[in-house]
């Protein structure tokens, strides 16, 4: 019963942080949904009362854990792994400034003429227009890697 409640806890806080705005927070979601699925795979082999899934000379062959189940909490701790290094690498090189002036919030456009305030003039690179004396925080190409 114990098992269920942890996945449950486990599954709410992960459904929760993924569909909060951040890929940071989305990616923490993705780790405890990750704990979730180890919990219940081992939950699923009974471990309780079993000896280690190892079979050496001397040692019983009856009442041995499973090892497939234990191989697969293994796949799914370095899948959880290898998923929350992509995002946390995504969430790294993104910003609040990337993308193109089409996908600014409605609150950076202009009411009168809908377009976006802190766009520069036809012409002008991208990341070079000034309002005021504030640098826009768009770069060109690989200037900010």
């Amino acid at each position: 019963m114990s098992a269920a409640l942890l996945v449950t806890v486990l599954v709410a806080g992960g459904v929760y942080l993924i569909l909060q705005r951040g890929l940071v927070r989305a990616a923490l979601g993705f780790v405890l949904i990750g704990h979730a699925a180890n919990v219940i795979i081992l939950a699923a082999g009974g471990q309780e009362g079993r000896e280690p899934a190892y079979v050496g000379e001397g040692s019983p062959s009856e009442g041995i854990a499973d090892p497939l189940l234990q191989a697969f909490a293994l796949t799914a701790i370095v899948i959880t792994f290898a998923l929350t290094v992509y995002l946390f690498a995504l969430a790294g090189h993104g910003g609040d400034e990337d993308g193109s002036p089409s996908d600014a919030e409605p609150s950076d456009a202009d009411e009168h003429t809908g377009t976006v305030v802190d766009s520069p003039p036809r012409g002008e690179p991208l990341g070079t227009h000034r309002s005021g004396n504030q640098p826009t925080g768009r770069t060109e190409g690989r200037a900010h890697a």
